[in-house]
């Protein structure tokens, strides 16, 4: 059956996993499984948790010299292959996005959970194909990677703020200003909706605002402008929104590619404090700041100030959770409906800047030219031929209505 089929959720129960390792295969054997997804399941297996029985990859030689490398028993070139023939309880997804939807459901039908890079998908249209193909009760669950929700730093502002130990939080500032120069973009399937899925907004700065939005709750509606400015590429390499949150909370969001002084930071101006954090790839307890406001006393800043011990923002910390997730056969976060928020927000970015309206929570849904291509085949910034193809859909649509 194709992925893009209809599916019954006739997945097999997930394997018992007490008392055993769990048994882990990596899809894609580049700089991110390399660099951040393998080491952070050598880390538990070392600990007793995890084994890595194969990798894929359609690159024969790459995928064996990753093996051989990395003591990793099994190459493939094949992943439906190995999905029979090793039965993994994870598959740890580290390709480009338009591959993502097929690999997920993949997996997912052959009962592994799922922990997949960001972007998790390039439209809200295929993540809601995936989530269709999890299991109703217990898993397999399919979880993306964002590892700054999993910080210690992050834990704590969000207990502070959930808790309004702070005051309400009333104004906040969220900026992913990095540099992408030329060379960059030579790579011939960067900055092209089809193979990259989106700009700074979808593959740069999608991880500070799913901080922004863990620490604040769900938004309620955007007002977004975006800009080609510098790159000749079809996405955008700017992009700047207003967003209102049901707290009634507001913030701004700059995503850039533009910016030689890169920097990623996230400020919260709650009624008794504002919360700081500046870094670039990731955080530890250090990089974040609470300045209280003149009348708090020392005490209860210090409190505040207290972190507790410090667990840096990574896959490492991300992973723990999933396989404890896993073990307990539960919902992991970043998954389901608690993953679909950001992807959501980014998606109402764009639909309100290319049609320079206002977009509220939950109206990119089935119909909306948006819910399948981020572009929404808008003058300008579609490709021509995705353009005319929408186009005729939507007149279809219209015939048929």
């Amino acid at each position: 059956m194709p992925a893009s089929a209809p599916h019954p959720r006739t997945n097999p129960r997930p394997a018992p996993l007490a008392g055993r390792r769990i048994r882990a295969a990596v899809i894609g054997t580049g700089a991110i499984a390399r660099g951040s997804h393998l080491p952070a399941l050598a880390r538990l297996a070392e600990e007793g948790e995890t084994e890595v029985v194969a990798a894929v990859d359609i690159d024969a030689a790459a995928v064996e010299e990753f093996c051989a490398q990395n003591g990793v028993p099994h190459a493939y070139t094949d992943l439906e292959r190995m999905l029979r023939e090793q039965r993994p309880d994870l598959v740890t997804i580290c390709t480009p996005p338009t591959l993502h939807r097929e690999q997920t459901v993949a997996a997912l039908r052959a009962g592994a959970w799922v922990w997949c890079e960001k972007p998790p998908v390039p439209t809200l249209a295929d993540f809601d194909a995936v989530e269709a193909e999890e299991g109703l009760d217990g898993g397999p669950y399919a979880s993306i990677v964002f590892q700054h929700r999993f910080g210690s730093g992050a834990g704590h502002v969000r207990r502070l703020i959930a808790e309004q130990a702070m005051g309400r939080p009333l104004v906040a500032h969220c900026q992913t200003t990095w540099y992408r120069d030329s060379v960059y973009y030579a790579v011939p399937w960067r900055g092209r909706w089809q193979t990259e899925g989106g700009g700074p907004a979808m593959g740069h700065g999608i991880h500070q605002m799913d901080l922004l939005l863990e620490l604040l709750g769900p938004w309620s509606e955007v007002r977004a402008m975006a800009g080609r400015l510098v790159h000749d590429v079809e996405t955008e390499d700017v992009s700047t929104a207003l967003v209102r949150f049901a707290s009634g909370a507001l913030a701004t969001v700059v995503n850039s590619v533009l910016s030689p002084d890169e920097v990623s930071r996230i400020r919260i101006d709650c009624e008794r404090a504002t919360v700081e954090l500046t870094h670039l790839y990731g955080y530890g307890n250090a990089d974040w700041r609470i300045t209280p406001a003149s009348d708090v006393p020392e005490e209860l800043a210090a409190k505040w100030r207290d972190f507790g011990p410090d667990v840096p923002s990574s896959h490492l910390a991300q992973l723990r959770e999933l396989v404890a997730s896993m073990r307990a056969g539960e919902r992991p976060r970043s998954s389901g409906a608690d993953g679909r928020t950001s992807l959501e927000l980014i998606t109402a970015i764009y639909k309100s800047a290319f049609t320079d309206t206002t977009v509220r929570a939950g109206e990119i849904g089935p119909g909306d030219p948006y819910y399948t291509a981020l572009h929404g085949g808008a003058p300008g910034w579609a490709p021509a031929a995705a353009g005319a193809s929408l186009a005729g859909a939507a007149e279809s649509e219209e015939v048929s209505a």
